[in-house]
């Protein structure tokens, strides 16, 4: 009897200290987090960072060319003009946050017009009142 008691013991305690062994330990768990955050990265670019990251050096973002910064400036200025897009242009190629001004209703009509395209009728009405908004 002793020895069933015994057993039943040992394995109720198995089965509570289970969860305990299941846990990840800290290299699983910090390849999970450095494969979370190398989502979208492909080849040799993707080894680089993963190398990096595990090592526990976190990879630098490499810095925009003044090309890609111009590129990206250029796509976020669009509906204005004018001194306002100069002034956001100059900040943003500096790399400071835009002035936070709001669109004027007709520069926001200009720039829901253009994004708009060849829509015609109840779509282009959806669209333009959805733009409106928000």
């Amino acid at each position: 009897m002793k020895k069933w008691l015994g057993l039943a013991l040992a394995g109720a305690l198995a089965v509570v200290a289970s969860p305990a062994f299941a846990q990840d330990n800290p290299q699983q768990q910090r390849m999970k987090d450095c494969n979370a955050k190398a989502a979208g990265k492909t080849g040799d670019e993707r080894k680089e960072f993963m190398s990096a990251c595990l090592a526990g050096k976190e990879a630098t973002p490499a810095k925009m060319t003044q090309q890609d910064r111009m590129k990206d400036c250029n796509a976020k200025a669009t509906g204005k003009t004018g001194d306002a897009r100069k002034e956001f242009m100059s900040a943003c190629l500096s790399g400071k946050d835009a002035p936070a001004t709001a669109m004027t209703q007709q520069e926001r009509m200009k720039d829901c017009n253009a994004k708009a395209g060849d829509k015609k009728g109840d779509e282009r009405k959806q669209f333009m009142s959805a733009c409106l908004k928000g």
